[in-house]
């Protein structure tokens, strides 16, 4: 029992540190995790993902996200998965889009950038915001222009299991937008998720 709790423990701070950035100190303990309990593989691909973040921190934090969702649909494809994106190199992005998409080659993909009104248009089309965004995660960025539009954006993140991406957008609020009590909101609601997620 006690060996659980530290498990989980362990796991919770390095979550911590890698949602924080602090990659170093994540990727000790999730090698440490890896260690004392080599049959669990996600310790060993939560390892990869900060070995990535020293390259591009927006693509660990995006495939951190994708691989917590994609657990909580079917815990053995996604794994999978992971592992298949994870032995793509940069110039296979392509082939991960596909693998995610499914849809045309003229359509949103080759998009840098997209506008929050016509990405609610592409999740109508979609059927959710969760396979619309999973869509675009490793190639497109969203443009929000309007607090109200990014609340609402950011609350779909969190609202579908895209913590980090979460996260990341909160942090980069300042820069854009002047200081509102929703960011705060928005902040708790990650923090009651972990503790959910967490006991």
């Amino acid at each position: 029992m006690n060996l659980m709790i530290n498990q989980k423990f362990l796991l919770n701070d390095a979550n911590n540190f890698f949602l924080q950035k602090d990659f170093s100190k994540a990727l000790f303990l999730y090698s440490q995790l890896s260690t004392l309990y080599p049959s669990n593989e996600d310790y060993q691909v939560y390892a990869m993902f900060c070995d990535i973040a020293s390259e591009d921190e927006n693509k660990a934090l995006s495939l951190f996200d994708y691989y917590a969702v994609s657990k909580e649909e079917n815990e053995e494809s996604a794994l999978e998965e992971i592992y298949k994106m994870i032995n793509m190199h940069d110039d296979e992005l392509e082939d991960i889009m596909e693998m995610l998409n499914k849809i045309t080659k003229d359509s949103i993909e080759s998009l840098d950038a997209i506008k929050y009104e016509d990405f609610q248009q592409f999740i109508i089309s979609r059927g959710s915001f969760k396979e619309a965004f999973e869509d675009i995660m490793f190639s497109t960025k969203v443009a929000i222009e309007s607090k109200e539009d990014f609340f609402d954006f950011v609350s779909n993140l969190i609202e579908n299991g895209f913590d980090s991406t979460a996260y990341n957008y909160l942090e980069n609020f300042n820069e854009h937008f002047t200081y509102d009590d929703k960011v705060e909101d928005l902040y708790k609601l990650l923090e009651e998720k972990k503790i959910v997620i967490n006991n």
